[in-house]
């Protein structure tokens, strides 16, 4: 869906182009006209025509290409540094190749002084098309902004209405757990620190709906707890290695992002097999980048649909992923058995929310 999406949007843009084009052909078949008093049916003015406009637009496709697709991040400033760099060759390139074909069709053309609006125009032309071209792309840019924004608003109202569910008496829940803890004898102190690593966790799942970024640190050790209570239930099936950059630690990430994906490593990967198998969690920061890959020596694709990415743990957090960082959640097979999530941050987002004052 979403290429198709994008590729209607490209249609879209193709078209706004054209249309452009078009209309400034014809404006300017119309005016030379009306100016001379030349009939419609001089051949010398269609020729003109059908050689000016697509000139200038085969030389603009390569900097609309430029500016708005291979340098889509780059600041306003900055395009308009490379615009004046490149303005220059527009003009120059197309006046020397509309000279050409006049010369070959044997065509005329303005020579001498003349020849300053074959300069003048194209340069205004070229400004005027480019300012239009960036209006179109910085309202786009507000409507995605604005949808994003809604989209958001509505995964923050879903995860205050699951905070609230989980809040109707959250009291009742910890001090259970505390009296089922005082029950158990002092001579099973290890069920006493699983009753309380299970209360750890719902009290963290808790106060991590309220956030909207969590230090990954704080992350990783509740996966950690979390990963111990599996490895109780699991034994000496569960193999477990976590690896964690200290340069990373303090990295502001969306709350329960590892957690859903560990689950689903080992409920869809690990669990099915009698002889269990490992999960590695290894974060880096690389390049001012946050890289997180979880792989697990699973059943992996074949053997279970819900590791390709389908799953609901693994489709939220992809959701969560393309909203909050515009990143793509990468999931692939390893051989000869298994699965790998790769995760990265980018480094706009990662230094924006590490410094957001």
């Amino acid at each position: 869906m979403q290429k198709s999406f994008r590729h209607i949007i490209w249609s879209r843009e193709m078209l706004l182009v054209a249309g452009f084009y078009a209309a400034f052909a014809v404006f300017y078949f119309l005016a030379i006209n009306w100016s001379s008093g030349i009939t419609s049916g001089n051949g010398y003015y269609q020729y003109q025509v059908f050689m000016d406009y697509p000139l200038k637009g085969l030389l603009t496709l390569p900097i609309w290409w430029l500016m708005f697709r291979r340098l889509v991040n780059w600041q306003l400033s900055s395009k308009i540094l490379l615009h004046l760099l490149l303005l220059p060759i527009f003009v120059k390139g197309w006046q020397q190749l509309y000279y050409a074909l006049c010369t070959a069709l044997g065509l005329g053309y303005l020579r001498g002084p003349g020849e300053w609006w074959d300069i003048y125009i194209p340069a205004l032309f070229y400004v005027l098309q480019f300012g239009i071209f960036h209006t179109y792309d910085y309202y786009q840019k507000v409507q995605e902004s604005q949808q994003r924004e809604a989209m958001l608003k509505q995964t923050a109202l879903q995860s205050e209405l699951t905070a609230l569910k989980a809040q109707l008496n959250p009291h009742f829940l910890y001090n259970t757990f505390n009296t089922i803890s005082a029950s158990v004898p002092p001579e099973q102190e290890y069920t006493r620190e699983l009753i309380a690593d299970l209360a750890d966790l719902f009290r963290y799942q808790l106060w991590a709906s309220n956030q909207e970024v969590v230090p990954l640190k704080v992350e990783v050790d509740f996966v950690k707890k979390y990963l111990q209570l599996e490895q109780a239930r699991f034994g000496d099936r569960l193999q477990i290695k976590i690896q964690l950059d200290p340069r990373a630690e303090d990295a502001p990430v969306i709350p329960m992002l590892l957690q859903p994906l560990v689950e689903n490593a080992i409920r869809h990967g690990i669990s099915p097999l009698v002889d269990g198998g490992s999960i590695a969690i290894i974060i880096e920061e690389i390049g001012g980048q946050i890289h997180i890959n979880i792989s697990d020596t699973g059943v992996g694709f074949t053997a279970n649909a819900k590791t390709s990415g389908q799953g609901i743990g693994l489709s939220n957090t992809r959701r969560r992923l393309q909203l909050r960082y515009g990143s793509e959640l990468v999931v692939s097979p390893i051989h000869p058995q298994g699965s790998s999530i790769n995760i990265i941050i980018p480094r706009e987002i990662y230094h924006a929310e590490s410094n957001p004052h």
